[in-house]
């Protein structure tokens, strides 16, 4: 295999020149001061500045006495229609309330009298153990004709045993048979040589303001020393104003009009309120409820608590249907199961060959031409000799039904 790529094929490697480094002039501070002038200082020229007079004029010191006609236009021109007022378009107020006293009474309270509780006797029948000899019957139409038959032995299929293949397993791939393994030359680097630092000088640590910048003096700093606190000799006098100026010579502190509670020690709590010393308890009587009139009639006699099935319904005895499934014929045999199926039946095994293109000159075929994309082309041996011998040439590559096999090189 050729050890050649696009890029070594079309990219060769140039001579690389180390790149010169420019050499900076060396720095000589002048000797010359800085005058430390700006544009604004020299092109300015200052000016004499006056005060400028005022725009606005001045009062007039003799004021007119006359009186302002105060008449807009709005008044002069706009005056008043002399027009009736409109009456209101509204329904005529005829509702007069009743003089007589209203009775809160409604419908409901009017047409349906108050009816009193009906006594009722309960209709159903007393709750008695029923008492029964007979045992009960359960046989079912199921456990009579139910009928418990052997179970088979369950049939086990045996899986055919596993047979490999005798053609041995070609284990020969493309990379393989097309791979020579040609010796090439190692990849060599592209990559540019490391340049050194060609100045060996220490780095100047002056700039353009160190060098010409003059320190101004500055002054020192004139500080205050601070007042010593003092504390006074005297005693502070705490009086406010109000307590020195407003005083009550013959004033006493205001006195409770409150009852002085009385705390018994001992005997029997007094109950009594204003409430129930004042409020007496009236003698009354306790009204009746009015009842109306039952109107329905209940019969003395006792209900006989018969409904319609209990007096209709007549038992009959249980009739045994007859079972309509079909007798069973008996257990089966150890038959196999039948394992042939529709595949099985038409499946016919066909041998795998060998890939053609896998040869380095296929069986049957005669090397023709290699295309532009460097494919092999073969054609069959009984083409060509039939191409051969026929008077037509030219539409031969125009059949549809002509082989070709393409082999990549």
């Amino acid at each position: 295999m050729e050890g050649l790529t696009t890029s070594r094929r079309d990219f060769g490697p140039h001579k690389v020149l180390p790149v010169k480094i420019h050499q900076p002039d060396q720095f000589i501070p002048s000797e010359e001061s800085m005058d430390l002038l700006t544009t604004y200082k020299q092109d300015y020229n200052p000016y004499s500045v006056r005060r400028v007079d005022p725009i606005k004029p001045r009062d007039s010191k003799y004021p007119c006495d006359d009186k302002i006609e105060c008449l807009p236009t709005y008044k002069a021109d706009y005056l008043p229609w002399n027009q009736p007022r409109r009456e209101l378009l509204r329904p005529v107020h005829n509702y007069r309330p009743a003089s007589t006293r209203f009775d809160s009474r409604t419908t409901h309270q009017d047409d349906y009298s108050i009816k009193g509780l009906v006594n009722t006797m309960s209709c159903k029948p007393p709750a008695m153990p029923k008492l029964c000899n007979i045992p009960l019957e359960d046989l079912t139409n199921y456990k009579m004709a139910y009928v418990a038959h052997p179970m088979e032995k369950r049939f086990v299929y045996e899986a055919e045993k596993f047979k490999p293949c005798e053609i041995p397993f070609e284990n020969l791939t493309t990379h393989r048979q097309s791979y020579r393994g040609l010796m090439g030359e190692p990849a060599k680097s592209l990559k540019p040589p490391a340049r050194t630092c060609g100045q060996d000088m220490p780095f100047s640590n002056t700039t353009e303001f160190r060098d010409k910048y003059q320190a101004w003096p500055t002054p020192q700093m004139f500080s205050k020393a601070p007042i010593l606190y003092v504390p006074p000799e005297e005693k502070m006098d705490l009086l406010t104003t109000v307590q020195a100026h407003y005083t009550y010579p013959k004033g006493a502190p205001a006195q409770s009009y409150r009852p002085v509670h009385c705390v018994k020690k001992g005997g029997r709590f007094e109950s009594s309120t204003t409430t129930k010393d004042d409020y007496k308890r009236w003698a009354s009587m306790r009204t009746e409820p009015i009842k109306p009139i039952p109107q329905l009639n209940l019969p003395i006699e006792p209900l006989d608590c018969l409904t319609t099935t209990r007096a209709h319904y007549v038992p009959h005895p249980p009739i045994s249907t007859k079972s309509c499934k079909p007798p069973w014929s008996g257990p089966r045999g150890n038959i196999p199961v039948e394992g042939q199926t529709t595949y099985t039946i038409s499946f016919t095994p066909k041998d795998i060959g060998r890939c053609l293109a896998s040869y380095s000159e296929p069986p049957g075929y005669i090397f023709e031409e290699t295309d532009a994309l460097g494919h092999r082309i073969y054609r069959p041996i009984s083409q060509t000799v039939s191409r051969r011998n026929s008077p037509f040439s030219v539409g031969d590559s125009e059949k549809p039904n002509q082989q070709e096999l393409a082999v990549s090189a």
